[in-house]
């Protein structure tokens, strides 16, 4: 008879001993909710998952399935926004796993002071997240010269043309692109940290359209929220820019373990695996 394996430990983040529980329904990527597992002075939010999905030889193959890489980072950030709501969570990579509670502990210990270090930058503070976009008019077929006689007058209308509308979708990004430099600056004076993620894939923007040309996260104290998120209510009525918040949510882009070095989460090592997320949680995400 063959005896099953135990379940793995997926770690969401690590915070420290908070007052109160996680929000009533609260559920991570198993549909259950995740527990606290207290150790000194931190804690781990873990859930316990199947070794034939998370184990190391299966984990590898379903980090390249992004069906299932989108529903994990799904319940992953659902836990993250859980937390935020009672604490000031330091997110940890997306499929980070242990062995057991003791590997759990072990990933306590050895990054006990790094941990320690990240949890008061971010104590009490949020993530929020800024795109400006340069909006264009909906792609539609390329007009053809019209017909003339002597087939010069309708050419020369067609080219005029043509260098009207670049000249206005260029100006259009000038404009995004100040309007992206004043927010910027405006919105830093309530932040104590920012970080430029790089501007997004204009395929990832859907049927929405425009350039993107700020993607910004900003690190911001739960007390300035209201004046951050009023100035960007204020900036976002200039003509031809569309801008975009995002939040709050645990400081991803804030955590400081995005420079550690990406291996297979077990016994204590980390792991991660890009999800598509571009600074929201999401993808430049330290998720």
């Amino acid at each position: 008879m063959t005896t099953p394996t135990p379940p793995l430990r997926y770690v969401y983040a690590v915070c420290r001993p908070f007052d109160g529980v996680l929000p009533e329904g609260a559920a991570g990527i198993t549909g259950e909710p995740p527990r606290l597992l207290h150790h000194g002075d931190l804690v781990a939010v873990v859930d316990a998952v199947p070794a034939e999905e998370f184990d190391e030889g299966p984990l590898r193959a379903r980090l390249e399935d992004l069906d299932w890489l989108a529903a994990t980072a799904r319940g992953h950030d659902a836990v993250l926004a859980s937390l935020t709501a009672v604490t000031s969570p330091l997110p940890l990579r997306l499929a980070t796993v242990c062995r057991d509670d003791s590997g759990v502990r072990r990933l306590l210990e050895e990054g006990h002071d790094r941990f320690v270090q990240a949890l008061e930058r971010i104590d009490g503070r949020v993530e929020w997240g800024v795109k400006v976009y340069a909006e264009q008019a909906a792609p539609g077929r390329r007009p053809t010269p019209p017909e003339a006689p002597s087939g010069a007058v309708g050419g020369r209308d067609y080219l005029r043309r043509r260098l009207r509308e670049r000249d206005g979708r260029e100006e259009g990004r000038r404009r995004a692109e100040e309007v992206g430099r004043t927010l910027h600056d405006r919105l830093s004076a309530y932040a104590e940290a920012t970080v430029l993620h790089p501007p997004q894939d204009a395929r990832l923007a859907g049927d929405t359209g425009g350039v993107n040309v700020l993607n910004a996260a900003f690190l911001v104290p739960r007390g300035r929220a209201e004046g951050f998120v009023a100035l960007v209510g204020e900036m976002a009525e200039t003509d031809g820019v569309r801008v975009e918040l995002t939040g709050p949510w645990a400081a991803y882009s804030f955590a400081g373990i995005a420079e550690e070095k990406s291996q297979t989460a077990y016994e204590g090592e980390s792991a991660r695996k890009e999800s598509g997320r571009d600074g929201e949680r999401r993808e430049g995400d330290a998720a």
